[in-house]
């Protein structure tokens, strides 16, 4: 997911797209967390309201893999 940086007064912003927002359960007045590790040019984002988010249909379903004797 790609994103533009947006200028809000003198702070910039990223807009969270309302589905992302929608499926771990966060909106407007939560509080994130914010982590940013410059030395990685990184920022981690941990959501007050997140939930777990769901694993695909077929997650277990996958064929395992059986060792050879």
């Amino acid at each position: 997911m790609s994103q533009k940086i947006l200028k809000t007064g003198n702070s910039l912003a990223v807009v969270v797209p309302a589905d992302f927002g929608k499926s771990i359960g966060i909106k407007a007045g939560d509080e994130v967390r914010v982590f940013p590790k410059p030395e990685k040019a990184e920022v981690l984002y941990k959501f007050s309201g997140a939930c777990q988010l769901s694993l695909s249909d077929n997650f277990f379903s996958r064929k395992r893999r059986t060792k050879s004797p």
